[in-house]
């Protein structure tokens, strides 16, 4: 667990501290962290890495607190399904495991998803370059999610 740790959590904090005094000094700066949806919906058999994601989530939130007055936001950004090589690379191990079709599994798993669709790169990027702007300032200590509303929670 330690090294898990040590690789997901530690750069991050370090990184985000290293960061906010220079963007602190100049009256302005983002931070923005990808995460997980498993820290608001815990994902089966991914106990460390749910908690592990979740202790960044607590540590932006209070850096978001600390940071907000001096024109810096902080925010967690939480994607969904997107159509990456990494999700394509899931559903295939989902297809071998499950002895189905890829193409099946994946329209399986897009249709858990409200929208029906993997979202795209793009889609991803545009939510991501409106919290790095400068309309997004007043935008700070969110989780946002970006799933095609496949988490049900409020």
């Amino acid at each position: 667990m330690a090294s898990h740790f040590a690789s997901m959590v530690q750069p991050v904090v370090a990184l985000s501290l290293d960061l906010v005094q220079s963007m602190r000094a100049r009256g302005w700066g983002r931070i923005l962290t990808i995460a997980s949806s498993g820290v608001v919906q815990p994902i089966p058999h991914l106990p460390i890495s749910n908690a592990l994601r979740s202790t960044l989530v607590g540590f932006m939130k209070s850096l978001a607190g600390e940071v907000a007055a001096d024109g810096v936001t902080v925010n967690v950004v939480l994607p969904g399904r997107i159509a990456t090589g990494r999700t394509h690379s899931i559903d295939a191990a989902q297809a071998t495991k499950s002895g189905k079709d890829l193409a099946e599994v994946a329209k399986a798993s897009a249709a858990t998803i409200p929208a029906g669709r993997y979202g795209t790169p793009e889609e991803f990027a545009a939510v991501i370059a409106f919290l790095a702007s400068m309309p997004a300032s007043y935008v700070t200590g969110r989780l946002v999610r970006v799933d095609g509303g496949a988490i049900r929670s409020i």
